[in-house]
């Protein structure tokens, strides 16, 4: 283990988010209130995080163990200086609370154990949903963008971060990459701010909401969240932006030079499109009675399914009072997610794919054992061990969102709350059912079920293992 490097990119880390901590700084200013909280936060940050950047590590590349525990190790202690924010304005006094809320944010969740969000001071509300923004891309693959990271090895820290079964350079160089990731990922951010204002929201409104759409995080300025504007035009504009970033981005990529055909032959993109017709026109007839015919019907159920599938989490109306097949198919989605390399959660569509198309492939060769049959990926044969490393994700993914209901169940709430909180928490989607609904918060859990969903939330957002590897000795030999 390369020690030094690990924690002198730690300190990038910490220096990097003192810096993005002057834009809610601005923000308290502009509004009148008092700045102090974000000064000690970015204090906090500058004080480790200086010593640290300037280490001088014996060797400067590095091998995919330390980019793991650069993530894993990055995102908590980041997690915890972000955090104080919230604390020290008095908007959220209990600092375990804080950091759940924290957590929530930058894992683009949008769980909250707030129940009045509108009583956020400004700055903090902006700082909130900024962290949806911050977390969507991932930090790390911000820094790579602004800052050279040892070399060409800086590859591994991308694939740590960036949600997905596979990642890979859409040019030689991974800085580049992340320059290009992250300009399409703004020019998204702000083209759909642009829309938003065209369509009544204030600035302050329509930047924060962008913020969360662009994450797929689901936090929102109103405790009715996107309800609150009752506008069929608003709806359509987060509604559509919501499955845009819930797309993979190296798509984005070919359409800017023209390889518009390749794109839309990607067989993920094509599934993805397919699951979120179906859930949206069969859910839609699901609940047309409630809302007087299925044109009207339509327009609540294409955006919940946009939110959920992508893991975003925003809500224009309580889904729980929606009936069983409704809520069973956003449950449904709530496993999915959204593509491989976009901000979304969940299993991700390739994965879901790709263990469809195994257990098609073994039903087959039970019927003709002497048959040679690969499984096919946008018409390439799929590795073994790549089957192998999906069969195992989902096998460990499972494993974890059982042991945490089955912690969590030990505050005495009913089965759905516990399943659904689990399942929003390790999926990053936000609300869940019951208690944990789009009308209610985490607040009811007790402190030990709080920590348990903040390590889901990040398990969740960093594809596991990159959380699991901190605690495991081996990973902090030399060799």
């Amino acid at each position: 283990m390369n020690h030094r490097i690990v924690w002198r990119t730690v300190g990038i880390v910490l220096l990097a988010a003192a810096a993005l901590l002057l834009l809610p700084l601005i923000t308290a200013l502009y509004y009148h209130e008092s700045p102090v909280p974000f000064l000690i936060a970015m204090g906090a940050a500058v004080v480790p995080g200086l010593p640290l950047a300037f280490l001088k590590p014996k060797r400067s590349l590095y091998t995919a163990r330390e980019g793991f525990v650069i993530v894993g190790a990055g995102w908590i202690i980041l997690s915890l200086i972000a955090a104080l924010p919230f604390t020290l304005s008095g908007d959220i006094p209990n600092y375990l609370d804080a950091v759940f809320e924290t957590v929530s944010g930058l894992t683009t969740t949008g769980s909250t154990i707030l129940n009045d969000v509108e009583a956020l001071s400004r700055g903090v509300q902006f700082w909130r949903l900024f962290c949806h923004w911050i977390g969507g891309m991932g930090i790390l693959v911000f820094i790579m963008a602004v800052l050279p990271m040892a070399g060409n090895r800086s590859m591994h820290i991308m694939r740590a971060e960036v949600p997905g079964p596979t990642v890979g350079k859409l040019v030689p160089r991974a800085r580049q990459t992340a320059r290009i990731l992250y300009l399409l990922y703004l020019i998204l951010t702000l083209v759909e701010t642009a829309l938003l204002k065209l369509g009544g929201m204030s600035f302050f409104d329509a930047v924060l909401h962008a913020f969360a759409t662009a994450g797929t995080g689901g936090f929102s300025t109103r405790a009715l969240s996107v309800g609150y504007f009752n506008s069929a035009y608003i709806d359509a504009v987060i509604g559509t932006f919501m499955l845009l970033f819930g797309v993979n981005f190296s798509l984005y990529y070919l359409l800017l030079i023209g390889s518009w055909k390749q794109a839309f032959k990607n067989e993920e993109l094509r599934w993805y499109v397919g699951v979120v017709v179906f859930a949206t026109v069969t859910i839609a007839i699901s609940i047309m009675q409630q809302y007087g015919g299925f044109g009207h019907a339509l327009r609540y159920s294409y955006f919940q399914v946009s939110s959920i599938i992508t893991t975003t989490g925003f809500s224009t109306a309580d889904f729980t009072q929606w009936p069983a097949y409704a809520q069973s198919m956003l449950v449904l989605l709530m496993f999915i997610g959204g593509c491989a390399g976009s901000t979304a959660g969940g299993l991700k569509v390739s994965r879901v794919m790709l263990l469809c198309k195994d257990t098609l492939t073994e039903l087959r060769r039970m019927l003709r054992p002497r048959s040679v049959e690969h499984v096919r990926m946008d018409g390439k044969a799929v590795e073994t061990g790549t089957l192998r490393a999906v069969q195992g994700y989902f096998f460990v993914y499972l494993l974890l969102l059982l042991v945490g209901t089955l912690i969590i169940s030990l505050d005495g709430m009913d089965f759905t709350t516990n399943f659904t909180a689990s399942l929003a928490c390790i999926s990053n989607v936000g609300p869940g059912l019951a208690l944990v609904g789009p009308m209610g918060s985490f607040s009811v859990f007790s402190p030990l079920s709080k920590i348990v969903l903040i390590f889901e939330m990040l398990l969740g957002r960093l594809e596991i293992y990159p959380i699991l590897l901190l605690f495991f000795p081996a990973t902090w030999k030399a060799k």
